[in-house]
């Protein structure tokens, strides 16, 4: 495992990210952040708190999606999976949406986020905001604000720690079995 950010530059890709969040909101309508389950909900609710603060007249919804049973590699798992359920507590249909995750890795997870999210109905747009893209993405699906773009070789895949989940911030590199 092979140390790929330090908090201090983790503190610096987020401030990165956030700032595009920003100069691309849409200048009025509903806004929802969402965050992909695990490590795109506290990633989702730091960018929330902060527009919350930044624009306290605009109504700014969040929520979180947990894409386990939307996954097209759910046939192939060995154990059986945890999921939580969807927490969406807004109407979707109209409203102006940022999906939140830690790495855009495959492109597979947001995907199934997608699929998951159309579920819920129809939001006038959907925007994906990535802390960091790694490449090689295996569907064609891009990121509309990236905090880093990294080139990671395609035996590994980036972990991410925050504060919220693991105690300590970080992004690394490890080995795929």
């Amino acid at each position: 495992m092979n140390k790929l950010l330090t908090k201090t530059q983790m503190e610096q890709v987020f401030d990165r990210l956030y700032s595009q969040v920003t100069a691309a909101l849409p200048a009025e309508g509903d806004i929802a952040i969402i965050g992909i389950r695990s490590n795109g909900v506290p990633l989702a609710e730091r960018i929330s708190d902060r527009l919350v603060a930044k624009f306290p007249k605009r109504t700014i919804h969040s929520g979180a999606l947990d894409v386990t049973f939307y996954r097209d590699d759910l046939k192939t798992r060995t154990s059986i999976p945890v999921a939580r359920s969807a927490e969406l507590n807004f109407d979707v249909d109209g409203t102006w949406i940022l999906l939140v995750d830690d790495v855009l890795q495959t492109g597979r997870t947001i995907r199934a986020a997608l699929t998951e999210l159309h579920d819920f109905g129809r939001p006038a747009a959907v925007r994906l905001a990535v802390l960091i893209d790694r490449g090689g993405h295996q569907l064609p699906i891009t990121a509309d604000m990236i905090g880093a773009t990294m080139d990671i070789p395609i035996d590994q895949k980036v972990k991410v720690q925050l504060e919220e989940t693991d105690g300590q911030e970080g992004a690394y590199g490890i080995e795929t079995q």
